[in-house]
């Protein structure tokens, strides 16, 4: 098909300067195509999308980071996805997938932190033959061994992703050190309190379980799809998409709305996104199918018990605080 066709057929818009139809052309052409190349990826909070994904080249995705999403397909993981530096709200979240440039964070680049490097299986350097078998934790050895002796055993990585993510998501924490956040990389205190870490790791794997959506506490939904009517997603302000604080609805037509949804769910935001009006707008004019519903409920429902999570840790972040372990740099 001709660049102007596909163009045309697929609603691609203009080329830009590190993406072009011609480029996605040729990574379809060089690599097969083939089907295990079709990868979920993480576009926005609870928004996973679908795109082909070789990482070599510029073709569907003008910057591959190959370098790092190579250890978000190569098995099991799961990242941390935070920005360096933001503008307006604090954006953290939890992956499972490859992402895209402003997964959660609106103004801002966003960084991948996965837990688990895997050995990459195209090396040919010299130092290859000693390079690791199996996938290594992705942490510092120094600050795994101290968490070790303060706590009195190894900790999991994922342990440690649970406690980090609990810290993250304490209001008091991005309050307390908003103009920090605002200008790097977030710092994470580490309580010298092991009942207190394994409370927060406990809190952590909850929060973490609601935005990968694979929480138990997700079924039964909190909320409902009502009315009757053929599913679009109207873009008419007045009878189109729209909250309605008094009903505690969201509109997405003059006959079908998604309820019961609190206003502090619908303005619930992260990294500058405000994540149900974000969702539901990137569908407007579109048909939801079956699979769009459920996974709004869901939405709708793991923002509602974030909240409610959100409180539960803030309740004993202070805590952490009072006593905190001490790193040693390296020599």
């Amino acid at each position: 098909m001709v660049p102007e066709l596909a163009r045309q057929t697929f609603s691609l818009g203009k080329d830009a300067r590190d993406w072009k139809v011609t480029l996605a052309q040729k990574d379809l052409i060089d690599s097969g195509p083939m089907r295990e190349n079709i990868v979920p990826a993480l576009y926005r909070p609870f928004d996973t999308r679908y795109s082909y994904y070789t990482g070599r080249t510029k073709g569907f995705i003008c910057m591959p980071r190959s370098e790092v999403m190579q250890h978000m397909l190569a098995g099991e993981n799961l990242a941390l996805v935070v920005p360096k530096q933001h503008k307006e709200e604090f954006g953290a979240f939890a992956s499972a997938s490859i992402g895209t440039h402003k997964t959660v964070a609106a103004y801002d680049i966003n960084y991948y932190f996965p837990i688990y490097l895997y050995p990459t299986a195209d090396r040919d350097d010299l130092f290859a033959r000693h390079a690791p078998t199996e996938r290594q934790p992705n942490l510092t050895l120094g600050i795994v061994a101290a968490l070790a002796k303060a706590y009195g055993k190894a900790l999991s990585p994922e342990t440690l992703f649970h406690y980090i993510y609990a810290v993250l998501y304490a209001p008091t924490y991005r309050m307390k050190y908003a103009e920090f956040l605002k200008m790097d990389f977030p710092r994470i205190p580490f309580t010298t309190d092991t009942k207190l870490f394994k409370k927060l790791a406990a809190l952590g794997e909850k929060l973490a379980a609601l935005h990968l959506l694979k929480s138990p506490d997700l079924d039964p939904p909190a909320c409902r799809f009502e009315g009757e009517g053929n599913n679009h997603v109207e873009k008419n302000r007045k009878i189109g998409l729209r909250y309605d604080a008094d009903e505690k609805r969201v509109y997405i037509n003059a006959t079908q709305h998604f309820a019961p949804v609190t206003e502090a769910v619908w303005t619930y935001q992260v990294g500058g996104y405000q994540v149900c009006e974000k969702w539901m707008k990137d569908r407007r004019e579109r048909r939801l199918e079956l699979d769009d519903i459920r996974t709004y409920c869901r939405i709708v429902t793991a923002l509602g018990r974030t909240i409610e999570l959100q409180g539960q840790i803030d309740a004993v972040y202070p805590e952490a605080e009072k006593a905190t372990i001490t790193f040693t740099p390296p020599a």
